[in-house]
């Protein structure tokens, strides 16, 4: 655990030096973006309703804050994605279960070659904020809770190193060659009801794989107006295990309509194939309705 620290520390070292020592830090040479919001769903049946229904009210937050410097050949990129949200069913026991949760953390500095070339190196975090459970018939009328996921169980630390294409301002594609990734479980009772314990060794709370892939694509476009399309694509291949079942894959959709400057529509997405999580595609979806604010130095 010490070494993940030190790797930590050593990322934000270097970019802390990094941001100080441009002669002209300033806030103009910064363009961030800021996008949050709350969704709520709620339904309530009267106990005569014919009909059947489930008395419920969900809620789902996010907050996305994005901050990208610019000066001459160089730039700084760092992305920050949260997000939480449940749901609380009156008929079932029990009655809060997490619906979405997410923290993704985004480093880049890339050092441009063309206009459309750069070269870059990153830093990658992601985890979740509480612990998800899979849910099965219990004894009376509770359901049992089996705990398969945590705080930093799992977490991914990545870091790239590579070349990135980016032909136009919605579209970024990142080849690294050099991916050397260390996933953390800090909670031993999860092996019993994952037994993959998401690649880490039985005993162990980490593994490192020192030498690997990485591939993402990444587009934020609005496609028509007041509809924006998004959507982020991971690949991660680990070159001393590399076989067609063994690469990882991670698709993230999103598609918002906006209703008017503070309400829309959102459709969320995804898409997760990683064997030592499940021999099988992982897919989850969301549609919601609520309230969004953007707020931006810059126009796009």
């Amino acid at each position: 655990m010490k070494t993940i620290f030190m790797l930590i520390f050593a990322m934000a070292l270097c970019i802390t030096n990094f941001a100080m020592a441009q002669e002209e830090d300033s806030l103009s040479l910064w363009k961030t973006t800021l996008n949050m919001g709350v969704n709520i769903n709620q339904a309530s049946f009267s106990d005569n309703w014919k009909a059947g229904g489930v008395n419920s009210i969900g809620v789902n937050t996010f907050l996305n804050f994005r901050a990208v410097y610019e000066k001459d050949k160089i730039s700084w990129d760092n992305a920050v994605e949260l997000l939480y949200g449940f749901v609380n069913l009156s008929d079932q026991n029990p009655s809060f279960r997490k619906t979405n949760d997410r923290i993704f953390l985004d480093s880049k500095v890339g050092y441009k070659l063309s206009e459309t070339w750069d070269l870059f190196g990153s830093l990658n975090f992601q985890t979740q904020w509480a612990d998800g459970f899979r849910y099965e018939r219990g004894t009376g009328d509770r359901d049992e809770e089996i705990l398969i996921s945590g705080f930093f169980a799992p977490a991914f630390l990545t870091t790239a190193w590579g070349l990135q294409y980016e032909p136009a301002k919605f579209f970024r594609l990142r080849l690294a060659p050099f991916s050397p990734r260390i996933t953390i479980v800090n909670n031993a009772d999860i092996i019993a009801n994952v037994p993959e314990n998401y690649g880490v060794a039985p005993g162990e709370t980490v593994r490192y794989e020192w030498l690997a892939f990485q591939m993402m694509a990444d587009f934020d476009k609005d496609i028509a107006e007041n509809l924006n399309l998004k959507f982020r694509y991971f690949m991660f291949a680990n070159y001393e295990t590399l076989a067609f079942k063994t690469i990882d894959h991670r698709l993230d959709l999103s598609m918002t309509a906006k209703v008017n400057k503070f309400l829309n529509v959102n459709l969320t997405a995804i898409m997760l194939y990683d064997i030592d999580q499940d021999k099988d595609i992982q897919f989850s979806q969301a549609l919601s309705v609520g309230f969004a604010y953007t707020f931006k130095n810059h126009k796009d």
